[in-house]
């Protein structure tokens, strides 16, 4: 069975006919892109209306993992949710019915499809991936103009959606410098659309939009953020780990910097003399390992068929093959050999290395493949392979 578009290759399923080379070139963080496209059924395979419906009216949601919003007049939590804390279905669909936005936060993570989807372009971009799911009922907004302080990707699912997009007023804002109505003029739209089902718009953070249904049918798209680092954080990084080597860094700041006829001409001296020791001593390749492993760590395991079909290892003819998306970085670690993964470290005897080297090159590997251990550690060493989801059975 072939693999749906977004898993075979996420990317390409948001931006296509764009390649990767050019979205990257010409519009990543950049400038919006419209990928259009006639094939309407393109996202169905990922969520529905129907899907929505079953969410909202069996699963017993709190506060927080649904929320609504309509432009005016505002909704109210109280609107459609239970004192207890619960939301309140029957308020659910009330609301929706007077023209408020349904919308359910990262709903990857109760959603086995959206959650694969998301490992799938985080392990592409090295970035936190998250969706937000917005439903809006004919001829009505959820939300007035705006920026987000993230870039987005947004997949119309089913129905259409109007958008305007206006000027950027700051490019690349930080996570948590949000849009504050009234510090920046909204002015007139600079493109208008209608984005339609199975199509795809890219939004970099910063750049101003709003959007509304389009047609008699309700709107149903997925939010896809992308949470990323940046530049700044990995120098800040850098210059912490000059911090850690030069005690000149740890100094406190001059007595009575903050009183008024302090001298800073010779702490301006100090400071330029602490910038030439961080140009000469700082070093990318310490921040970017700690951001690497630190992200790999912090992704959720993909585990799916572990517990199912524990007992495959433990068969000698069975072969297995790396699970496709999963993040990981090899690395010695005195007499053991450690696997940087989602969730963590998996640790291996030092024997193991031929193997996991075939596994990580792209091979398909067996029991047979840890000959420089026991049979019980060759056994233990493809369990705990399977186990934290590295490994799946090799098709043929």
């Amino acid at each position: 069975m072939s693999q749906p578009a977004w898993l075979a290759d996420p990317l390409a399923s948001l931006i296509a006919p764009v390649d990767a080379d050019r979205f990257f070139r010409d519009y990543h963080e950049r400038q919006a892109l419209i990928a259009r496209r006639d094939d309407p059924e393109r996202y169905t395979g990922l969520l529905s209306i129907e899907r929505i419906d079953a969410i909202v009216s069996s699963l017993n949601l709190r506060a927080g993992d649904l929320d609504m919003a309509r432009s005016d007049p505002p909704v109210r939590p109280e609107d459609f949710t239970f004192e207890t804390g619960f939301i309140d279905p029957g308020g659910v669909a009330e609301q929706y019915r007077q023209g408020a936005t349904l919308i359910l936060p990262q709903l990857h993570m109760r959603d086995a499809g959206l959650g694969a989807f998301c490992r799938a372009m985080e392990a592409l971009l090295s970035c936190h991936v998250q969706t937000n799911i917005y439903l809006t009922p004919p001829h009505n907004q959820g939300f007035n103009t705006h920026y987000d302080d993230h870039d987005v990707f947004v997949l119309q699912v089913s129905g259409e959606k109007r958008w305007r997009l206006y000027d950027m007023p700051l490019e690349n804002p930080y996570r948590g410098e949000g849009f504050r109505p009234g510090d920046h003029p909204v002015g007139e739209p600079v493109e208008e659309f209608i984005l339609k089902a199975g199509e795809c718009a890219y939004v970099p953070r910063g750049l101003m939009h709003d959007a509304s249904t389009h047609g008699e049918a309700p709107s149903l798209h997925i939010t896809l953020g992308l949470i990323v680092k940046t530049w700044a954080d990995l120098m800040l990084e850098a210059v912490s780990e000059v911090a850690l080597r030069e005690p000149a860094f740890r100094h406190s700041l001059p007595p009575g910097f903050a009183r008024p006829g302090f001298d800073r001409e010779a702490a301006g001296a100090h400071f330029a003399g602490l910038v030439e020791t961080l140009a000469r001593q700082a070093r990318m390749d310490a921040a970017m390992d700690m951001f690497a492993d630190s992200f790999i760590r912090s992704r959720m395991p993909d585990t799916q068929g572990t517990i199912a079909g524990y007992g495959r290892p433990a068969d000698p003819a069975a072969r297995f093959r790396l699970r496709p998306f999963v993040p990981w970085r090899m690395a010695a670690d005195g007499e053991e050999i450690v696997i940087i993964t989602a969730g963590g470290d998996v640790r291996f005897p030092a024997a193991s290395e031929a193997g996991l080297h075939t596994l990580l090159d792209g091979g398909t590997i067996s029991q047979d493949s840890f000959s420089g251990l026991e049979p019980d550690a060759a056994r233990d060493a493809l369990g705990r392979l399977h186990a934290f989801g590295l490994i799946v059975p090799a098709e043929g």
